[in-house]
């Protein structure tokens, strides 16, 4: 999300991404370790997932799918008020609605504790996501797979 305004501030978007992102951070503090907060953390994005404009639900509970199934030491999270996946508590892959951002794509992204290195020197950490065919969800299957480690 680089919607900065001309003069350098954030945008009214980045802004509200922050709030979200600060109201999770207390929400996490308030729960209890442990399973119950696992529930909790998975049934927030699963609220989140369904609340998505249509084309966007569906890409995210393609990629939730994904990652139960070849990357199920991944936890869900919300990750900046979207779907995350971590492994103990930081987010390894993640799913940004292009609607929600009002962006022309979804992104699916992974962070820097994503197992992606690659010796070059210079990997992907984010992809667009419009309409992505079967070929498509491989390739992500494959990234998520590499990325959980």
């Amino acid at each position: 999300m680089t919607n900065t305004t001309p003069d350098g501030s954030f945008s009214a978007q980045e802004r509200a991404a922050m709030k979200q992102r600060a109201a999770e951070l207390k929400a996490e503090a308030k729960r209890a370790k442990g399973a119950e907060k696992a529930a909790a953390e998975a049934a927030d994005v699963l609220a989140k997932i369904a609340q998505m404009p249509a084309g966007d639900r569906e890409m995210a509970e393609h990629l939730h799918a994904i990652v139960a199934e070849v990357g199920p030491d991944l936890s869900p999270k919300l990750y900046y008020g979207q779907p995350g996946y971590a492994r103990d508590g930081k987010v390894v892959v993640f799913f940004r609605s292009g609607q929600l951002d009002k962006t022309r794509y979804s992104t699916f992204g992974v962070s820097t504790e994503a197992a992606l290195d690659d010796a070059s020197g210079f990997w992907p950490t984010s992809y667009a996501l419009i309409e992505p065919t079967e070929e498509a969800w491989e390739r992500v299957r494959e990234v998520v797979r590499r990325a959980a480690g």
